[in-house]
């Protein structure tokens, strides 16, 4: 019955798209792979396990990235049919990733070792979404407010959490397919997370920090006039006694430091509010490319550092060569180039790092920050590019992982919304409402603890990825599993 086992991939991606927000049905994340998984016992052939799967991958990434399509539609000036052709084959390529492990976990299933093997297979793929091309949402993301598999973040990130929930995913459907009680004991592993840390208690911190989501219109047309208004309600906004810290997002604005008013805009911020000052803006290399930078300056107005974004935005800051038709999002001309390298910014005896928007869904981009000796982290973003759709609350979900993996707090500004202050477990303490223009005053506190995760990286993704493709290497496609009716 191929339609049967075709079925049960998609009931896999509906349940893989009802983890994640808009609809946050968290709870479904262990069983959320079972029915891919049971099709993958059942079905015989490689080559349909393949089609299933990747059918269920393309049905995920075009469900829960929808929003990409609005963001090429509006944003990309390529009109309706130009945005939904793009994404439609951007969806067809992101499901190659479920079609691979379709393809192999059949090979698993039938072994003894099931359990961790696919679930190996399942936390090691996921590594691999950012080399080849685009990292969005993992499995383990839907865990963000469970407090016992969180236990896992700092040591093996999240695809620890992943590995979780493939596992007990996998157990389920070797409960459906009648398979024997003890290739279920595996699970007997899991009450050693009760073992681990608990996450941290709530603390609010001693440091105070401003804030800033100054709700720019991405499609504005910049004139001297509305950038000098702009820049006047942005001063006003950024006034706030007692702050030691004061943030601005990325901005959809033409703020250049390599301009002298600009400089001495900004600088003037800085002395007016003695606090130090991190903004976005665009620098230049030496031969003209643009790039996404982060500033800091300190409280005389003096810049401290500058950090240049290393992971670009496809379509938003460079074009990708198999999509050489679509327009960039920015209106920079020319691809932004990417940053060389992981700045940590001195503040006053402590130490900050500061990574941009779509950055926070690498994570060991983003612990190589905390490595690097900071002590606190900051994310500027601008968010308005989505529109009102569900990305908001999924880029905030990638931002409070990476929270709790390097047990930091995170400073988030963005230019209207999701702006809020994370603390080091991943709980949202201060959010501010989005749509709105506004600074948010919030509290936090600088930390020098360094977590298993910050200190190696994805030491558990990549073994994991090893283990998983090592296991079905010498499987035979003809083994029992696959003579379920």
């Amino acid at each position: 019955m191929p339609y049967l086992n075709l079925t049960l991939s998609l009931a896999s991606a509906v349940l893989l798209v009802l983890l994640f927000p808009r609809f946050n049905l968290t709870w479904l994340a262990p069983v959320a792979l079972t029915p891919l998984l049971v099709a993958c016992a059942r079905e015989a052939s490689w080559k349909r396990r393949f089609l299933n799967g990747w059918a269920a991958g393309f049905t995920f990434w075009f469900s829960v990235c929808y929003w990409i399509q609005f963001v090429l539609e509006v944003h990309g000036g390529m009109g309706r049919w130009g945005g939904w052709g793009t994404f439609v084959l951007f969806s067809m390529l992101k499901g190659l990733h479920l079609a691979l492990f379709s393809m192999l976990a059949g090979f698993l299933m039938p072994k003894a070792w099931a359990i961790p093997a696919t679930a190996a297979l399942w936390a090691g793929l996921e590594r691999t979404h950012g080399p080849l091309g685009f990292a969005w949402l993992d499995l383990g993301n839907a865990g963000i407010d469970m407090p016992v598999p969180m236990r896992l973040a700092p040591y093996s990130g999240v695809y620890g959490l992943s590995f979780t929930f493939a596992m007990l995913a996998c157990a389920v459907a070797l409960v459906v397919l009648r398979r024997p009680r003890r290739e279920i004991a595996w699970l007997l592993v899991l009450p050693l997370l009760f073992v681990l840390p608990s996450v941290p208690p709530r603390d609010r911190g001693p440091e105070q920090a401003l804030l800033v989501q100054p709700d720019i219109d991405g499609e504005m047309n910049w004139t001297q006039g509305s950038l000098r208004a702009v820049e006047q309600e942005l001063a006003l906004l950024s006034r706030s006694p007692g702050a030691s810290l004061i943030v601005w997002p990325e901005v959809p604005a033409p703020f250049y430091p390599s301009d002298t008013a600009f400089r001495d805009y900004t600088a003037q911020i800085a002395r007016r509010a003695q606090a130090y000052f991190l903004f976005g803006a665009v620098s230049y290399t030496p031969s003209g490319a643009p790039l996404n930078s982060a500033y800091l300056l300190d409280p005389s107005g003096n810049t401290v550092d500058r950090y240049d974004k290393i992971k670009l935005v496809p379509f938003g800051e460079f074009v990708p060569q198999a999509f050489g038709w679509v327009n960039r999002i920015t209106k920079e001309a020319g691809d932004f180039a990417s940053g060389d390298r992981v700045v940590v910014f001195p503040v006053d005896g402590h130490h900050i790092g500061a990574f941009i928007c779509y950055e926070s869904a690498f994570p060991d981009l983003v612990r190589q920050f905390a490595r690097g000796g900071a002590e606190v982290l900051v994310n500027i973003s601008n968010d308005g590019y989505f529109g009102h759709s569900a990305a908001r609350e999924q880029h905030l979900a990638l931002v409070r992982m990476r929270a709790a993996e390097n047990r930091r707090w995170i400073l988030r500004a963005t230019n209207d919304g999701i702006t809020a202050a994370i603390d080091p477990a991943g709980r949202v303490i201060y959010r501010a409402p989005p749509y709105r223009e506004l600074a948010g005053s919030v509290t936090y506190r600088y930390l020098k603890d360094t977590t298993t995760y910050t200190r190696y990286g994805d030491w558990f993704a990549w073994c994991a990825l090893a283990a998983g493709l090592i296991s079905s290497l010498p499987i035979r496609a003809g083994s029992r599993a696959h003579r379920h009716p």
